[in-house]
This record gives C-alpha cells, sequence and structure tokens, in this order.
C-alpha cells in the first residue's frame, strides 16, 4: 500500500506525461484526462511566467477534448491507471499504439 509523504503518495504512480489524472477546480465538478505537457521550466522563478498571470505546470487533455492548464496540488494520478511495461521485442518502428490522443492526428 502506497504511503504519504506531504501531498505526495509514495510507491504509486508518478505524475508525468502521460498519466491519468483527476483535475480539481474550485468550482464544478472534477474532470477526467491525461497529462499531455510538463511546463516545469517556465513555472520556475525567472522561467518565463508573469506574477499576473502565473503559468500553471501541467497541460492536461480532457476526456472531453478540452486543454486545461493546471498545477500539481490541483490534478490528482488515477488510482486505476498503470503504465504498461515496455516490450523489448517491439522496436520504435511497430504498429502498437498506446490509448490516447497522438501528435498529428
Amino acid at each position: 500500500m502506497a504511503g504519504i509523504s506531504g501531498n505526495r503518495p509514495v510507491g504509486g504512480p508518478e505524475l508525468t506525461v502521460g498519466v491519468r489524472v483527476l483535475v480539481r477546480r474550485s468550482s464544478g465538478a472534477d474532470l477526467t484526462g491525461e497529462v499531455v505537457e510538463d511546463y516545469a521550466a517556465v513555472t520556475d522563478p525567472g522561467g518565463g511566467g508573469h506574477e499576473w498571470a502565473p503559468v500553471h505546470r501541467w497541460a492536461v487533455a480532457l476526456d472531453d477534448g478540452r486543454l486545461v492548464f493546471a498545477d500539481t496540488e490541483d490534478l490528482t494520478v488515477d488510482p486505476g491507471f498503470h503504465r504498461p511495461t515496455p516490450n523489448p521485442n517491439l522496436g520504435p518502428d511497430s504498429d502498437v499504439r498506446t490509448p490516447g490522443r497522438h501528435r498529428g492526428e
């Protein structure tokens, strides 16, 4: 069973690109989707954000087709999500596709 360290689960899935998440908003229902980009480099001090328009770290493609931006504390990794173990027998030209949206589609 995963323990808790601060606000992060220990031993559970890590919040990274490709992980399914629950997005909590102050108003309205919680939303589900997949993390599609990590903007950590621009959220650090001096990284390019503005005090009056802060950059949110994570871009999330919601299941309903919208794209939202959220901070780490607004996201919870879907407890049912698990990243499949890579198959070493499949090369980069394999026709096997991972679920979710893909660039250029």
